[in-house]
C-alpha cells in the first residue's frame, strides 16, 4: 500500500484482525475546552486505545508536543498494543487534524505499516459504523524504534534551507501566513518565513475532511509553487498540521519532513526574519 490513507470501508472490513492496531490520536486546542480523553471514552472505534499527543512529548521544552525520544514513544505505543509487526490505522474525531501527526511520528520511529483514516471520526460516525465507549484495555507489547533523522528538520535546519532557497510550505491558514490574522498563542509574531509558501491545511481537504484526491493536490501544490517531487519542509503553528501537508505529499509520492518547533519556535524568536504578505 502506497498510499498513507485507508477508508473507512477498509477499516471496518479488517475490525478484529490480530495485527491491526487502531489509535485515536485526538488533540485540541486549549480554546476549544474538549478533554480528548473524556471524548474518546464516550465513543470511539471498537478496538482502539487512545494516544495523547501532549503528554508523549519531549517535557524539557517549553515548546509543545515535541518529538519524544525513541524509548519514550516505544513505551508509549508498546503500551497501546503496538509492536513492530503491527499495522497501524490512526484516526482522530475532527476528520483530519492530529492524526497525521502520529502517523508522522510512526514514521519517524522506524514503523511505515501506519495509515491515518480518511475522514476519521466524522465519517466513521455519519456512515453509521460501530463505536463503543469506556476506557480502553489494550495488551501491552514490545515496540523497538529505529529514530529516521531526516524526516524531522529543527529551526536550524530550516534557516540553512531557507538561504539555499529550499522548499518550506506552511499549513497555517493564509491569514496567519500573510500576519493579517491574529496568531492563537500570546507572544507570536504575525507573517511568514521569507520564501515559504503558503498551502493551508484547509485546501488540502474535501468538504467532509477526507483529504483530497492525487490530481487535486497536485493543483494545489502547483498553486502553490510547492513541486512534491522535490524536497519539502512542512511547517504550521506547533507541529501539528504540518503533518497533514506530509500526507498530501506522501499520497503523490513526495515527502514532508516536518519542522517540530514550527510557527511557535520561529515566531516566538527575536533572532529569526518574518515577512507579511503575500508570499
Amino acid at each position: 500500500m502506497s498510499d498513507p490513507m485507508v477508508s473507512t470501508e477498509w477499516l471496518a472490513a479488517r475490525l478484529g484482525d490480530e495485527t491491526l492496531r487502531v489509535i485515536d490520536a485526538s488533540w485540541f486546542f486549549p480554546h476549544e475546552n474538549t478533554d480528548a480523553q473524556a471524548a474518546f471514552e464516550a465513543a470511539h472505534i471498537p478496538g482502539a486505545a487512545a494516544f495523547d499527543i501532549d503528554a508523549v512529548a519531549d517535557h524539557s521544552t517549553d515548546l509543545p508536543h515535541m518529538l519524544p525520544t525513541p524509548h519514550e514513544f516505544a513505551q508509549a505505543v508498546g503500551a497501546l498494543g503496538v509492536s513492530n509487526d503491527s499495522t497501524v490505522v490512526v484516526y482522530d474525531q475532527i476528520g483530519l487534524r492530529s492524526a497525521g501527526r502520529l502517523w508522522w511520528t510512526f514514521r519517524v520511529m522506524g514503523h511505515d505499516k501506519v495509515f491515518v483514516l480518511d475522514g476519521g471520526l466524522p465519517k466513521w460516525r455519519a456512515e453509521g459504523r460501530p463505536l463503543e465507549s469506556g476506557a480502553a484495555t489494550p495488551t501491552p507489547t514490545v515496540f523497538h524504534p529505529t529514530f529516521h533523522p531526516h524526516l524531522v528538520r529543527s529551526i536550524d535546519d530550516v534557516r540553512a534551507a531557507l538561504e539555499n532557497g529550499d522548499q518550506v510550505a506552511d499549513a497555517r491558514p493564509a491569514g496567519r501566513f500573510t500576519g493579517e490574522a491574529p496568531e492563537p498563542r500570546e507572544g507570536l509574531r504575525g507573517g511568514h518565513m521569507p520564501g515559504a509558501r503558503s498551502t493551508p491545511m484547509g485546501s488540502l481537504l474535501n468538504a467532509d475532511q477526507t483529504l483530497k484526491s492525487a490530481d487535486e493536490l497536485k493543483a494545489v501544490f502547483d498553486a502553490a509553487g510547492v513541486d512534491p517531487a522535490a524536497p519539502v519542509i512542512t511547517s504550521c503553528g506547533s507541529g501539528i498540521t504540518a503533518a497533514v501537508v506530509s500526507l498530501a505529499l506522501a499520497r503523490l509520492g513526495g515527502e514532508g519532513a516536518v519542522y517540530d518547533g514550527s510557527w511557535t519556535e520561529w515566531g516566538g524568536r527575536e533572532d529569526t526574519p518574518v515577512v507579511t504578505g503575500a508570499a
